[in-house]
């Protein structure tokens, strides 16, 4: 198929998605609710066909970390939409000057806003798909939802799936053949989220302004953790490395290097040794996800080999080297870094951990704020004044005190990146207002004052301006 034929395909999609939301009223809280526990079945009702699938395309993708992050989070996300949908739908009163507009009211409708493209990644596809979809569903609009290439297996079910459970004019999935995300990002959609690199957001940014397209997009970034040498230090490397070996490390919000205080770097790394040695022992266990593509493991052997002939110390923390046939990469950590190794200016997006030390806090949030504005921001502190100063003066899309990764998962909370890390929210009420339309609307009272302030301006006008900018002043 040629990108003419898939251009009319999709764009064809888009009129019959389209021509339907506009042919019929908005969706009553009734047939929404219907639609996020249909989306719900079709996650519990084939959710070993799913998870066979993702561990298909990853080579093998752990199934307690996919039944996790895909089904159970995802199920939770849903759920949540489903509790709070009435109240998120209501029609919202908002103040009136009633001295200007007596008997006047002024209301907010939150409207659905019609089609929504979403371009979807491969490390958490169900996640990102599914709650992204919550939300859409949860505002009332119709969804084209396009996949990565590194998830055909999974792609191809759901394009099977689906028809069991939505009409095609509410929503579709498209399998990526090499030229679908370009075609996809210039349908003119009236809302478009991206989740991926930053190199493609900018692209995907650039066609849908073509369209004055508004674009969500979740981008990712360095996002760093810090510990406060009063922090209990295993508790610390317990919670980082947990998240840090999770789906080995291709998470946008994974940590992606820590700040250790110059004192403890030794004994951080002893500690980091016992934990990996008693919770990975072996990455050819089906415990350990693989690397996604040979092309991802070949760009982090890369940036392990340009550190270290750069002068940066490597510690390979399992018993096992890399293993190129099933794409699976030990768990390493990176000391000694300077600023032109490739380590410092890229996501690492895989099981790799720059450390860094540091002796005070100004030095950790000066090094921070000379990068771009990462997704997310982990302190390890039980200082208050030092948690506020990080969360002050360091800004991220979003933090995890204490702890790291698990802001994501809370679904009152809005999920989002800023400046280089992204634009833009989902989840909870959030995600409803982003895929919604806070339409305001007033209504006059039969009687109006504005009818004695009409032209010709004489006296009286000039009397009750002169008034009530005396008033308001």
């Amino acid at each position: 198929m040629n990108d003419s034929d898939i251009s009319q395909n999709l764009l064809s999609s888009f009129s019959v998605q389209r021509d339907n939301f506009l042919s019929r009223s908005h969706e009553s809280y009734e047939e929404r609710k219907a639609h996020l526990t249909n989306l719900k079945k079709l996650l519990t009702n084939n959710r070993e066909e799913l998870l066979i699938a993702i561990s298909k395309d990853y080579g093998n993708r752990s199934y307690h970390e996919s039944l996790f992050a895909e089904i159970i989070a995802v199920t939770d996300d849903i759920n949540s939409s489903i509790k709070h949908l009435k109240k998120w739908m209501k029609v919202q009163s908002r103040e009136t000057d009633q001295m200007l507009y007596f008997g006047a009211k002024n209301r907010v409708i939150p409207q659905p806003l019609g089609v929504v493209g979403l371009i979807i990644p491969w490390n958490f596809p169900i996640n990102l798909s599914f709650s992204g979809l919550s939300s859409v569903f949860a505002a009332g609009n119709c969804a084209m939802v396009k996949m990565s290439e590194n998830s055909i297996h999974l792609t191809r079910l759901l394009m099977k799936l689906v028809p069991k459970y939505f009409k095609p004019e509410k929503l579709q999935f498209f399998e990526e053949t090499g030229t679908v995300g370009i075609e996809f990002s210039k349908i003119p959609f009236d809302h478009l989220m991206f989740t991926g690199s930053g190199a493609t957001g900018r692209k995907v940014m650039a066609a849908a302004a073509q369209n004055l397209t508004p674009v969500t997009l979740e981008l990712g970034g360095k996002s760093p953790a810090i510990i406060d040498p009063e922090y209990p230090l295993l508790k610390a490397v317990e919670r980082i490395m947990f998240v840090k070996q999770f789906n080995a490390g291709q998470i946008c919000t994974t940590v992606d290097y820590v700040f250790v205080h110059q004192s403890q770097t030794i004994e951080f790394i002893e500690i980091v040794k016992k934990w990996i040695k008693q919770h990975v022992p072996d990455i050819n266990s089906k415990d350990f996800t693989s690397i996604i593509d040979d092309r991802a493991f070949q760009r982090l052997s890369d940036l392990i080999d340009d550190a270290e002939s750069k002068g940066a110390t490597i510690i390979n923390l399992c018993e096992q080297e890399k293993q190129v046939e099933t794409r699976k990469f030990p768990v390493t950590l990176v000391l000694d870094t300077t600023e032109d190794m490739i380590i410092c200016n890229r996501e690492t997006f895989g099981p790799i951990l720059m450390v860094k030390s540091y002796s005070e806090p100004e030095e950790v949030i000066d090094y921070i704020n000379s990068k771009d504005r990462p997704l997310a921001l982990y302190p390890f502190t039980k200082n208050k004044a030092l948690l506020e100063l990080y969360i002050e003066r360091i800004m991220s899309g979003g933090v995890t005190v204490n702890d790291a990764l698990f802001h994501v998962a809370q679904h009152d909370l809005p999920f989002g990146g800023v400046g280089g890390s992204g634009m833009g929210h989902y989840h909870g009420y959030e995600g409803f207002i982003t895929f919604s339309k806070l339409r305001p609307v007033f209504y006059q009272a039969n009687i109006t004052s504005m009818k004695y302030l009409m032209p010709p301006y004489g006296n009286f006008a000039n009397k009750v301006f002169n008034l009530l900018a005396k008033l308001k002043s």
